[in-house]
């Protein structure tokens, strides 16, 4: 069994550049960038400082919001080592999902690009923080966001009351190396270092809060699963927002000192591409984007023989892409992996060597170091192998809890220290695990979690909705669809593109519903509780064709 790290995100680097300073940790190949392990480590040192130059405290919160860019990247690591709890933010958020976030988090500094696509991440921070353009650098003083004070941007051009990332590295000159070592061995691998935001069944979503040991943990165990070393390169196209791209991705990487090689927003030929060019051994992706680089009509052109390993991961995998991936990507020993944010994420993962029935039929068996049982939904009985029961997890790897929710963080691990999943799942003779549902009604949409009661939430801010049940429908190609089913308020007429219309901008792209359906009840239960899963089955048949010709 492998033995667990007691050691931080920082000191983790660190350990690395002293063992292979001239190891080539980062490429990022479209712009020309390489750093070796000393240099990276050198590098996240100097923006540690810049940090800590601009007041912030361990424990801090430091909300990042971009795709996968150096910077990204290097503030996972400076983080790690000044001891700020980065906070992640996916790309896809809208003013709505922002303001949320940044408030609950109580983030006093947010990174962010300027744009992203069409859209302006510094307009939506000017729109919920309006006196960011009238304030000094570092002195916001928000109405709606009370503990927001830094805005650094990653960009050449300057905007209102913010830092560019110049700045802070900087700043970072007139902290010493004794003050950032000093504060580096004052970390404790126990602290929190990482919080990524995750839906529950009903409310808004919760912080997720993960330690050093969770993480740095998880990724050695990932790492050796896959049968990564310090001569592999590693294509991260998948984000760094997700615990795939920042703790199967670059932790796994940085645990056995191979090299992260990160696609900053993904395409099939940029992946494909990328993989040829730096000859990367490794790959990642939920099965969407491999079906995309799979039908990629240049596909063929592409040299790919240096592939061998990688993880599928996100949602269900169908064995013909499996195969293909294999065959015709050449990635033969490639792992299934499974997992939820509170676990850090992976809970159980296939490995290298298992047969290719094995790594479509289950997502493999418990990670090293972790416990993994079956019981009884709503009890902690477990059943006997073969019978389907709710997946529970206990380990190093399940996190701290969720921040200022400490009801939740209860009802998900109980006294014994086992996270309940709310998956259900069956175990075999051997411990392999197969997924066969959710007690939870959360919808997975191209390796996107998708929580009703979110949308629920924020559709009920329409002033012609009376009422709105959000289910999910199976999809050919993104696994499942999102179907809103509204009961409009008396004397009141909306067409379904005006509630598409009204939540452009202010929710992500994929919570829109692709299906609206307007009825006047809804499917109940004796006691008066609606049965969502009438209306996942009547909206099967009603856009069966739809969901399944595409």
């Amino acid at each position: 069994m492998t033995e667990l790290l007691h050691m931080t995100v920082g000191k983790l680097l660190e350990k690395k550049a002293q063992l292979h300073p001239e190891h080539e940790a980062v490429v990022y190949a479209d712009r020309g960038l390489r750093m070796t392990y000393k240099q990276f480590d050198q590098y996240c040192r100097k923006t540690a400082k810049g940090l800590m130059k601009l007041g912030l405290e361990k424990g801090e919160h430091i909300a990042v919001w971009g795709t996968n860019t150096p910077e990204w990247l290097t503030s996972q690591f400076a983080t790690g080592k000044m001891g700020a709890i980065l906070v992640t933010v996916n790309t896809n958020y809208r003013t709505t999902e922002l303001e949320y976030l940044l408030k609950q988090s109580d983030a006093t500094t947010i990174i962010l690009m300027d744009q992203f696509r069409d859209a302006s991440y510094i307009d939506m921070l000017y729109e919920i923080a309006p006196e960011l353009k009238t304030s000094e650098p570092g002195h916001l003083q928000s109405a709606r966001l009370p503990f927001l004070k830094n805005v650094i941007v990653l960009s050449d051009k300057r905007y209102p009351g913010t830092f560019s990332w110049s700045d802070i590295l900087t700043m970072g000159e007139d902290v010493s190396e004794k003050e950032l070592d000093e504060r580096m061995n004052n970390l404790d691998p126990n602290d929190v270092i990482n919080m990524q935001y995750t839906s529950g069944t009903t409310g808004f979503p919760k912080g997720v809060m993960l330690t050093h040991n969770n993480i740095v943990n998880n990724g050695l165990n990932i790492a050796n699963c896959m049968r990564l070393t310090k001569e592999d390169r590693l294509c991260i196209p998948v984000p760094f927002f997700h615990c795939f791209g920042c703790v199967l991705g670059t932790l796994a990487c940085v645990s056995v000192g191979a090299t992260i090689v990160p696609v900053q927003e993904f395409s099939p030929k940029a992946v494909l591409q990328t993989v040829q060019d730096e000859k990367c051994t490794g790959l990642h992706g939920v099965p969407t984007m491999f079906i995309a680089k799979l039908n990629d009509p240049d596909f063929s052109k592409y040299d790919l023989s240096s592939l061998r390993t990688g993880i599928m991961a996100g949602s269900n995998c169908p064995i013909e892409v499996m195969k293909a991936v294999i065959e015709k990507m050449g990635a033969s020993e490639i792992t299934i992996a499974y997992g939820q944010t509170e676990s850090s994420p992976v809970i159980t993962q296939t490995r290298t060597d298992d047969p290719i029935e094995l790594r479509v039929e289950s997502v493999g068996k418990a990670l090293p170091n972790v416990e993994v049982k079956i019981v009884e939904p709503g009890t902690n009985r477990e059943v006997p192998r073969g019978v389907q029961g709710e997946l529970c997890t206990r380990g190093y790897h399940v996190m701290k809890g969720y921040y200022k929710n400490l009801e939740a963080t209860k009802e998900a691990i109980d006294a014994d220290g086992w996270l309940h999943t709310g998956d259900l799942a069956v175990m075999n003779e051997n411990g392999y695990c197969k997924i066969t549902g959710r007690l939870k009604d959360m919808i997975i949409r191209g390796g996107e979690n998708i929580y009703p009661r979110e949308i629920e939430e924020f559709l009920y801010s329409h002033p012609s909705i009376l009422d709105v049940q959000v289910v999910g429908v199976p999809d050919a190609v993104y696994g499942e669809e999102v179907v809103a089913w509204i009961i409009l308020k008396e004397g009141e007429i909306v067409s379904s593109e005006e509630i598409r219309e009204y939540c452009k901008g202010k929710i992500s792209r994929h919570k829109i519903p692709r299906y609206i359906e307007f009825t006047n009840a809804y499917p109940m239960t004796a006691s008066g509780k609606i049965q969502k899963f009438l209306l996942r089955e009547q909206a099967m048949e009603a856009f069966e064709k739809e969901t399944s010709n595409k």
